[in-house]
């Protein structure tokens, strides 16, 4: 019996002693007898474990710390503590406590989607080859976008970036993954759906749009839920270890020495060069390779044994339902304008004035697809007028990544600060000391480059107004006070707006006053005369003796525009003479003078 259970006699006749004494025991031969001084873990403990990380040793001194203090009772030994959280806790447990909800999923049980027919569903994901290629004279790390099968494990379609995806990279896989010709067949045909995980390129409003015009049902997985989408997350381990981990400039190969640095003299392989030993190692993958789950066949021969029909578009309207659309635009004579630039094709003779929708590819500035507005009939395509040559494109992107790496540069100078070294508790000491001229020159400089607070409305202050006008006291309150009123009396004192106070109050006066005497330019009007009527220039009151024409006011008073003199007075900016007044005012046009002068200002009553 010893034998059958792999363990010594010794310990057979100890549990047939146990078995005698407690008829539990007999249940589970070999497990501790049950006492109700054994020690468990408790919630407290695993709050503990949770904030030290699984790591028991720190939660044992934790709890001797809070015993000697005399918040709870003393804790058990360290190898208590062990055996308690191994028996109370289980694994999943215990690495979701150390590593979180990442390191308890890979002790969990997840079920297998029973397999369906070609084209049912898809997946599809990005990737970041984790090898280095020459990208016009830089190492890069390119992206990998692909649609995968989920019944026949077949890669439908990829597609490769230099540099980040976008809605253009899986508009290009999603188009080589529909298409059955040459050369992206014989995999391919429309999907009943998709599932993407929560990228934003997949749910771009393009690519959303296409999915709806293709009938093809996207399905949004949860936020990180690798395991949902568990085809394409195999397919992105797979081609990791067996093919890219062999290819010059992998990333993650281990180095000799401390630090993991690419070697100087390494070789690192083209865009073009790597892209096609990638669609190679594609093309070897669906037609030789037997994955675990097709049981002995390649995801070519499974295909081929599914008699699942397939729907399939032309490319034309294929093309036509994976470009963004742009609206209606009219053809002019200078072609197109999208995105303040034109377009312009050699079909576009005669076609002046007609209605056209563009659509484009995305980030594809260089040329845009036309079709008819009415009638949806493709007319062409259209490429940007005056293009810029390639030595001016350099040009402008070594400018931007000059004065990429500057400003850079200034962010992390501006964003740098030191402080002093303390080995004692003590308030934090900002080192870094400033002159006062230093800082009034740097406040200066940041003060002349705000030109917001250049442009503020009281940064000069508007002069006071007379002290016979009407003012407001909140807009007198903005104001600088001016010079007195000089009156004909010769009086410095002035009356109060309302002429009870400040004086007494004058009639108006009797004689036209002059721009230097007044220091503005009121409503003031010769003794007797009427409002646009002069004494001098009328036989009779209220008639001119030139063609009886009308009244004519010197400025429009919705047209009458304002400038500052030196004294900071506000006067009209044009004025009309007439003969016999004098001409001590501000120089009009010009042209022949008519009559006297006449400043008249039509203002509201109250103002």
């Amino acid at each position: 019996m010893a034998q059958s259970l792999e363990v010594t006699e010794r310990t057979v006749w100890r549990w047939l002693a146990a078995a005698e004494r407690d008829d539990s025991a007999a249940a589970e031969p070999g497990a501790r007898a049950q006492s109700k001084d054994r020690f468990s873990v408790t919630p407290e403990v695993r709050r503990l474990l949770a904030l030290w990380k699984g790591n028991v040793a720190a939660v044992h001194r934790e709890l001797i710390a809070r015993a000697a203090k005399g918040e709870q009772d003393p804790p058990p030994s360290i190898p208590t503590l062990h055996r308690a959280i191994r028996r109370d806790l289980t694994p999943g447990e215990r690495a979701g406590l150390a590593g979180g909800e990442r390191g308890a999923r890979k002790h969990d049980v997840f079920l297998a989607r029973p397999r369906g027919w070609r084209n049912q569903v898809w997946q599809t994901d990005h990737m970041q080859v984790p090898v280095l290629v020459e990208v016009d004279g830089r190492a890069r790390r390119p992206w990998l976008t692909w649609f995968t099968d989920c019944a026949t494990n077949a890669i439908t379609g990829v597609a490769v970036t230099p540099v980040h995806p976008s809605r253009e990279s899986v508009l290009a896989a999603l188009r080589s993954a529909v298409l059955r010709e040459d050369p992206y067949g014989p995999f391919g045909g429309l999907p009943e759906k998709v599932r993407v995980d929560r990228g934003k390129d997949f749910l771009s409003r393009t690519v959303t749009a296409a999915f709806d015009l293709l009938d093809v049902t996207v399905e949004d997985l949860p936020a990180y839920t690798p395991h949902l989408k568990g085809t394409v997350e195999g397919l992105n381990r797979a081609v990791e270890s067996m093919f890219l981990a062999a290819l010059p400039g992998y990333a993650r190969q281990p180095r000799p020495g401390k630090r993991a640095s690419r070697p100087k003299d390494e070789v690192l392989l083209g865009f073009e060069d790597s892209t096609a030993r990638l669609l190679a190692w594609t093309s070897w993958w669906n037609t030789e390779h037997q994955p675990a789950p097709l049981r002995g066949k390649t995801p070519l021969e499974a295909w081929q044994d599914d008699p699942t029909p397939l729907r399939d578009v032309p490319a034309a309207d294929l093309w036509t339902f994976t470009l963004e659309d742009a609206g209606t635009r009219t053809l002019t004579t200078r072609g197109i304008r999208f995105k303040k630039r034109d377009y312009v094709g050699p079909w576009m003779t005669g076609q002046a004035g007609t209605h056209v929708r563009v659509r484009f590819m995305p980030h594809h500035d260089h040329r845009i697809e036309v079709y008819h507005a009415a009638t949806g009939r493709y007319l062409g395509p259209a490429d940007l007028a005056d293009q810029a040559t390639d030595e001016q494109i350099t040009a402008v992107r070594r400018a931007r990544a000059a004065r990429t790496r500057r400003l850079k540069k200034d962010l992390e100078a501006s964003q740098r600060e030191r402080y002093a070294a303390v080995n004692q508790p003590e308030a934090p000491q900002r080192l870094g000391a400033l002159t006062g001229a230093q800082a009034d020159a740097e406040l200066a400089q940041t003060a002349d480059a705000d030109l917001a607070r250049l442009a503020m409305p009281d940064l000069i202050p508007h002069a006071a107004p007379p002290a016979d006008w009407r003012t407001p006291a909140s807009l007198a309150a903005l104001t600088t006070p001016g010079p007195p009123i000089l009156h004909p009396s010769g009086r410095d004192g002035a009356s109060a707006p309302d002429g009870r106070a400040g004086g007494p109050h004058l009639p108006p006066p009797t004689k036209t006053q002059t721009p230097r005497d007044r220091g503005h330019l009121p409503v003031c009007r010769p003794a007797g005369c009427l409002r646009g009527h002069h004494p001098r220039s009328a036989h009779r009151p209220g008639e001119h003796h030139r063609h009886r024409r009308r009244p004519r006011h010197d400025v429009h008073p919705r047209r009458r525009r304002l400038r500052q003199d030196a004294r900071r007075q506000h006067l009209p900016a044009r004025t009309r003479t007439r003969r016999g007044c004098p001409q001590d005012h501000l120089p009009g046009p010009a042209h022949r003078p008519r009559g006297a002068l006449r400043t008249v200002h039509r203002t509201r009553p109250g103002r």
